[in-house]
């Protein structure tokens, strides 16, 4: 009797450290990867490009900006390294239709987009259609100082905060 107590108390010693050493090591080393930011002249539209460096997919959950305010409208832009990004307040206008909105909840963003590994490719003229890039476009009534992500990686809730700075 006490080998199986041993044995269950054992595994749920390991267990318990197989998970917290995995919230250490994705809180120390966050799949999401921003470098892309920019805005309109009043900061009112902002786009952070993004990417996923880790080994599974992420959703992005939920988007709040400044004191986590609700955006006026924020969307997933989905394009390649060598179309680039649109700053618009109009998801609709005619020089947005080349460029692919998504809901945020509509869209996976897939392994291998670092966007570090796309700039190396453009660097090295080696990009091509083939690569996607993500951006998260947010609208506000008020000027955006910053954007708060709460995306989901392996099931596991992650926070990343982008601050506007012009």
């Amino acid at each position: 009797m006490n080998k199986k107590i041993l044995i269950v108390v054992l595994s749920i010693m390991v267990f318990v450290a197989l998970v917290g050493g995995t919230l250490i090591f994705l809180k120390s080393n966050p799949p999401l990867e921003t470098n892309t930011l920019a805005s309109n002249e009043n900061q009112h539209s902002v786009i952070v490009g993004f990417g996923n460096k880790g080994w599974g997919d992420i959703q992005l959950t939920e988007v709040a900006v400044n004191d986590y305010e609700e955006p006026t409208e924020s969307k997933i832009q989905m394009s390649n390294a060598m179309l680039g990004f649109i700053i618009t307040d109009d998801f609709e206008s005619v020089e947005a239709q080349p460029y692919r909105f998504t809901e945020l909840d509509e869209a996976t963003i897939k392994t291998g987009t670092s966007p570090t590994e796309t700039l190396e490719k453009q660097n090295n003229g080696t990009a091509s259609e083939d690569d996607e890039t993500y951006g998260l476009s947010v609208m506000h009534d008020e000027e955006i100082h910053t954007v708060h992500i709460k995306y989901s990686y392996f099931g596991i809730p992650l926070f990343k905060e982008v601050k506007v700075s012009f």
